[in-house]
């Protein structure tokens, strides 16, 4: 597999503020990376190192193999950038921003009216194209912003909050961008988003405190929280005891939470002995009780809880 993206060892340092601490990693063609972290985790940094924009104390980065310190205008040729806040010049319009992107991207002539064309479609910014920038609203600021990342078409991109300030529509809109580009391309998406590594990123990198806490898939993430794979469940109030008695009872569960008392019923959380627990062993243990059942549901566990875990590691206890 053909690493396109790769830092070692990246550590930076703002006076007494150890922003980033040997953050290492490689992204291959086809994937996209979720570049996940609090606020001051020191997701910006390590971008704006991988990227060229800040020089690291220590460590290296690499695109498509080219050191960006050594040949920083080679690699930088083979990447689009969507920096925090898509910066740009903001008496411009659009049209005029992209096609001197488009200049000084090497591009000429009729070249420039097609790469300027393709990319205003693609960001969806028809409506807006003749519009000073400076007066345009946030997410049409951050589509502005990802236009010229993908201008030239590289074969990497590296995007920071790429979807911050845009409305559902339009966040739906570049998240189907990006899955249409994924596959001849690696792509760093940093976001606090959570939902968006499950919509669209193949793998999720959490860090905290400038260094990586945790590195996998979604699915990979979400195994971490106690009650991943555990079968929740609705009773009324007057059989919760005979409920928790016969699951407790069962060779399969560990134990039995008690997670809300709604509306005259009890919700319990039968938590798995083993990870290959199913929905049915838990209905065929109540059923042989006679005990009635309103709901039933085997837990997947949510992103947001898995990163509290990671990152907030006393809070994230008490809330699961």
């Amino acid at each position: 597999m053909t690493v396109l993206i790769e830092a070692v060892g990246l550590h930076k340092r703002f006076a007494d503020i150890k922003a980033v601490d040997g953050i290492s990693l490689k992204v291959p063609k086809g994937e996209v990376l979720g570049f996940l972290g609090p606020n001051g985790a020191g997701k910006s940094t390590t971008m704006k190192m991988i990227t060229g924009f800040l020089e690291p104390d220590a460590g290296k980065a690499a695109i498509c193999g080219i050191d960006v310190f050594e040949e920083p205008k080679k690699a930088k040729m083979l990447f689009g950038y969507v920096p925090e806040g898509a910066p740009s010049y903001g008496e411009m319009t659009p049209r005029t921003f992209l096609s001197f992107i488009a200049e000084i991207r090497g591009f000429r002539g009729a070249e420039i009216t097609s790469r300027v064309a393709r990319s205003v479609d693609r960001a969806g910014l028809e409506p807006v194209l003749d519009q000073v920038i400076d007066t345009l609203s946030k997410g049409y600021k951050r589509r502005v912003g990802l236009a010229q990342a993908i201008l030239h078409d590289p074969p990497v991109l590296i995007m920071d909050e790429p979807t911050d300030g845009l409305d559902p529509n339009q966040k739906h809109h570049v998240r189907q961008l990006i899955s249409e580009m994924a596959a001849d391309k690696a792509i760093i998406i940093s976001t606090h988003i959570l939902e968006e590594v499950e919509a669209v990123c193949s793998r999720a990198v959490v860090i905290n405190k400038g260094i990586i806490v945790a590195d996998g898939t979604a699915d990979d993430l979400l195994q971490r929280m106690h009650y991943h794979g555990a079968v929740s469940l609705k009773v009324v109030a007057d059989r919760a005891d005979a409920a928790i008695r016969a699951l407790s009872g069962a060779p399969v569960v560990e134990r039995v939470e008690t997670i809300g008392k709604p509306n005259g019923h009890l919700l319990l959380r039968a938590i798995p002995r083993q990870k290959t627990m199913t929905a049915a062993e838990i209905a065929a243990v109540l059923r042989a009780q006679n005990i009635p059942v309103d709901e039933l549901y085997v837990e997947r566990g949510r992103l947001d809880d898995v990163f509290r875990q990671i990152t907030m590691p006393e809070e994230g206890d008490r809330d699961a």
